[in-house]
């Protein structure tokens, strides 16, 4: 389904087309990729606002998403155009006042999830359903190009991740994970949906990697449901992989589980693994890799390297030779790490007995939800410094003694948390250390990501609802706005007509927010008086 309410919905505003040359050099006025960059960075060069005058940012306009209960999307904006998804559908709203343009539903889709964001191209936006359908439709109008199935959700796949388009490409992952599946990493074509290749994430019978399972490889996860980042100059993309199945049970897939909660580095043209990396071999605590791959090219022992940075579930913050997968360093990334002891010079975790699920529950450090997740995470060339949000909390996690099922929605066990605190931490690339640390209030609930500009502000949620903006070099609190209700999405920035924007989804509406400007002097006439 699809409405136009705005005329200039048909005409101008809507007659542009994104140039792929425009996605490669990233955001200016414009936000055309869930990270805004390809090298994962959520940093724009925009600096209307500032950090002097940050406290007079007002909200601009809300829109309220459609049966929206627990929005996970990142817009994406162009000429003056935003573009938010929920589930199985998306909305093309002015990205000045916020009124609909158009929307778009699947009204053949029958299984509902959350969905991260869309992905632009030409005069096509892009998105997937719950159901495994990659469908174009005409940025202008919301017309459907074309709708193509890409996976069976009769086998546990699902989809959830925003996906990202590299030259003709759209590059599309899978989840579902936690209920036994095959992940995989695919690209299809712009054009008509086609597929051009499939990378699987855990191996089949007889395949390099698939000693290290058991008899349960056919269902053993690694499900790609985060978006990746990508080199042009190695046209190499990088991904990461989810958990083995069952998640806390690993008596049934004895070994390191390979290419699980790992990052995998791909050849664009044709999908083939160039490295691999696997942060936590035999995962039994639910830590996937489902964090952003931050690419940036920096100093690492007096020496210039291109790097990966990724932080990581299990508590580590990690820098990796991006050209070799090569591992060159890994620092705490949160305090409170019990399950291992440190990272060797290989980049494998010494892990600390007895720390694996047990029937009465085992009390481990992180707690399932990690030391930080898939929220977007930012990197500012303003200060040399990478934000992320990081969880410090613990939790008991159980095993289960019953028998593995596909399909059934087992995991094999189970966990619980308990307190924890959020913290947006800034971090040195170059050394992994910690510059300044913002601590929140709240339950340890938050999963909202971060955006960072050239005015040296950083944007996020708090752990009570509050949209946040902070000092980017200090860390500072310098305005905050309470939206009501908890954020689980991560914010974008944009400007258009020479107005600058920040904008994120609340749980049921995005908010858009720019700097107020004082109404103009109102003029009373005289009044004459006649007695």
């Amino acid at each position: 389904m699809r409405n136009c309410f705005l005329i200039f919905a048909c005409t101008a505003g809507l007659t542009a087309q994104v140039k792929y040359d425009a996605i490669v050099q990233g955001p200016r006025a414009d936000w055309l990729t869930y990270a805004g960059n390809y090298q994962g960075w959520r940093y724009s060069p925009l600096t209307q606002i500032t950090a002097q005058n940050a406290r007079m940012l007002t909200p601009q306009w809300v829109y309220h998403v459609p049966d929206a209960r627990g929005l996970r999307s990142s817009p994406l904006v162009y000429d003056g155009v935003l573009y938010i998804t929920n589930t199985n559908s998306i909305y093309a709203v002015d990205a000045r006042t916020g009124r609909q343009i158009w929307q778009w539903a699947d009204p053949r889709a029958k299984r509902q999830g959350v969905n991260r964001g869309s992905a632009i191209l030409g005069n096509r936006v892009y998105l997937t359903t719950a159901d495994n359908y990659l469908v174009a439709l005409d940025r202008r109008s919301g017309g459907v190009v074309f709708s193509k199935k890409f996976a069976d959700e009769g086998k546990g796949t699902t989809s959830t991740s925003a996906p990202l388009i590299v030259k003709d490409k759209v590059i599309v992952g899978s989840a579902g994970g936690d209920s036994g599946m095959r992940g995989f990493i695919a690209a299809l074509s712009a054009e008509d949906g086609r597929e051009l290749w499939r990378t699987y994430t855990v191996p089949a019978k007889g395949e390099p990697g698939a000693e290290s399972w058991g008899d349960l490889i056919e269902w053993g996860g690694g499900a790609a449901w985060l978006s990746g980042t990508y080199d042009p100059e190695l046209n190499s993309l990088f991904w990461t992989t989810g958990n083995p199945w069952p998640d806390f049970a690993g008596a049934t897939r004895k070994g390191d589980n390979l290419y699980t909660c790992s990052l995998l580095s791909l050849d664009l043209d044709t999908g083939k693994m160039k490295w691999h990396f696997q942060f936590t071999p035999h995962d039994t605590h639910d830590w996937d890799a489902q964090s952003w791959p931050v690419l940036l090219d920096t100093e690492i022992n007096g020496r210039p390297r291109k790097v990966v940075l990724h932080a990581n579930r299990n508590g580590f913050f990690y820098a990796l030779d991006r050209v070799t997968g090569e591992f060159l360093r890994a620092t705490k990334l949160i305090d409170n790490v019990t399950w291992a002891k440190g990272i060797d010079d290989k980049g494998r975790p010494m892990e600390i007995p007895g720390q694996d699920p047990t029937p009465e529950g085992n009390w481990v450090c992180p707690s399932v939800k990690g030391a930080t997740n898939w929220m977007g995470q930012s990197y500012s060339p303003l200060t040399g410094l990478l934000y992320v949000i990081t969880l410090e909390q613990c939790g008991r996690y159980n095993m289960s003694s019953q028998t593995p099922k596909p399909m059934s929605n087992f995991s094999g066990g189970g966990a619980t948390e308990e307190g924890g605190q959020v913290i947006v931490r800034a971090l040195d690339p170059k050394t992994g250390k910690r510059v300044w640390e913002y601590p929140m209030t709240g339950a340890g609930r938050m999963w909202t990501g971060t955006v960072s500009t050239a005015g040296g502000v950083l944007f996020t949620g708090d752990d009570d609802g509050h949209f946040v903006a902070l000092d980017a070099k200090s860390g500072k609190n310098l305005w905050h706005f309470n939206m009501g209700e908890l954020s689980t999405a991560s914010p974008i920035t944009y400007s258009v007509d020479g107005k600058q924007y920040v904008a994120i989804a609340s749980a049921t509406a995005v908010f858009a927010f720019g700097l107020f400007e004082p109404a103009e002097p109102v003029t009373t006439p005289a009044i004459t008086v006649v007695k």
